[in-house]
């Protein structure tokens, strides 16, 4: 009897040790960021321009932007939890061949952006100010706000507030507290201080929303998708991949066909 009791308190103790971690440590399980040196030298197949950007605490953000050859407008890509712009900006490819600028975001404490992430509040608010930046670069001219993983949530908040010509959302959670339960069903959901609601402002956004998703996603359930199509408008969509998984959409010959179709049949008056 002693044995099994001491095995049970082991048990709790662990468990509650590691309840304890994920109340404290939450930034180091949910993002994973490669930094850069200041000098660090981009390689791409097309010239990006380093773009600065003073977030509303004074912190200086990091961001690529690649220009089309004929530029029909901006896409604003918010990327996915780890690594860079230097791995993420190959995302381009999808959107240049298009005729879209793209402008990469590096989060706080990512590439060459400086600070750490502390707050989902904080995490808003340097999207918004980057999203600001480079909005009224491009007055006037159509702007798309996409969002990869992690980056969906902020991407819609984004597009709830400012009604951008198009919301894009890639491998989309529902919200970080119901991933969460997908992935660790023994966490709360109350421990969590990033609750990344997708789902509120979705349903408030304007502007039309294209959502893909990979049938096989091993990270984000495809169902997250499915929930969040009850929060769109007539005429929003969703659009699942067939043998894809969490990683290497924007290079899926079949995303890139219905990017086309999306894009091309993009309403040509920016917002």
């Amino acid at each position: 009897m002693k044995g099994v009791l001491g095995v049970i308190v082991l048990v709790c103790s662990v468990y509650l040790g590691l309840m304890g971690l994920l109340s404290f440590q939450q930034e180091n399980l949910i993002f994973f960021p490669e930094k850069l040196p200041a000098d660090y030298t981009f390689r791409f197949d097309r010239e990006a321009e380093e773009i600065t950007i003073p977030a509303p605490d004074g912190v200086l953000l990091h961001g690529l932007l690649f220009r089309a050859d004929q530029s029909k407008g901006l896409v604003f890509y918010l990327h996915g939890n780890a690594g860079s712009v230097a791995s993420w900006g190959w995302v381009h490819q999808a959107y240049t061949a298009l005729g879209y600028d793209v402008f990469v975001l590096d989060y706080r404490g990512y590439g060459k952006s400086q600070g750490e992430i502390s707050s989902e509040k904080q995490f808003y608010a340097d999207a918004e100010a980057a999203y600001l930046e480079l909005a009224s670069r491009y007055s006037g001219q159509q702007l798309v706000v996409a969002g990869y993983s992690i980056g969906t949530a902020a991407a819609a908040r984004l597009a709830a507030l400012h009604t951008p010509g198009l919301l894009l959302l890639q491998a989309p959670y529902y919200s970080l507290s119901d991933l969460m339960q997908s992935l660790y069903p023994f966490v709360p959901g109350f421990l969590l201080r990033y609750k990344f609601e997708t789902y509120t402002y979705v349903a408030q956004t304007k502007s039309p929303i294209v959502i893909f998703h990979g049938e096989q996603d091993e990270i984000i359930y495809p169902g997250s998708s499915g929930k969040l199509k009850l929060h769109l408008k007539p005429g929003d969509r969703v659009i699942l991949l067939k043998g894809q998984g969490h990683n290497g959409m924007n290079e899926n010959p079949a995303y890139r066909r219905e990017l086309a179709r999306v894009l091309n049949n993009f309403p040509s008056a920016a917002q």
